[in-house]
């Protein structure tokens, strides 16, 4: 691992993106809204990245809150899968870029940059910084996975 160019590339790829979460901080997994919205993930359907040939945009008309935040689906089906088990088809992190997590920081996850690994939806801020992420899915996610939640404390 480069060091110092994968934080370059990060520094570069996060400015301005690495915001202020708007999460609900009554929750203990928070999820990222960024600062005008309470819409998780953008208002893409998350459940259509695990049921569709990729993620397709959520409606207002299938709306549920879960963790504080607003998540839209493309259909009532989807809504339901959702409801039935939030958790297998949140992004992890929150919706934070994971690679961001995984070096110990929070970017905004872009939901157009994503990758399926285990069953679990990662999110990336850009397509550079995924393509680091992809070097070392699995080394990448034990380092996120023991920074998180405790990086929004920094």
């Amino acid at each position: 691992m480069k060091s110092a160019a994968i934080l370059a590339v990060l520094s570069l790829a996060a400015a301005g993106a690495a915001l202020p979460a708007a999460p609900a901080h009554a929750q203990s997994d928070p999820i990222y809204t960024g600062v005008f919205s309470n819409t998780a993930v953008g208002g893409w359907d998350t459940v259509s990245y695990f049921s569709q040939s990729g993620p397709v945009q959520g409606s207002r008309a299938f709306t549920t809150e879960w963790r504080g935040a607003q998540w839209r689906f493309s259909s009532q089906d989807n809504l339901d899968r959702f409801r039935a088990d939030p958790q297998a088809y949140a992004p992890q992190y929150g919706g934070y870029c994971a690679y961001a997590v995984s070096q110990g920081s929070t970017a905004k996850g872009d939901p157009e940059v994503w990758h399926l690994h285990e069953g679990r939806l990662y999110l990336n801020v850009n397509r550079r910084v995924q393509a680091i992420w992809l070097e070392d899915v699995e080394g990448y996610i034990a380092l996120a996975d023991a920074n998180w939640p405790g990086v929004l404390d920094r």
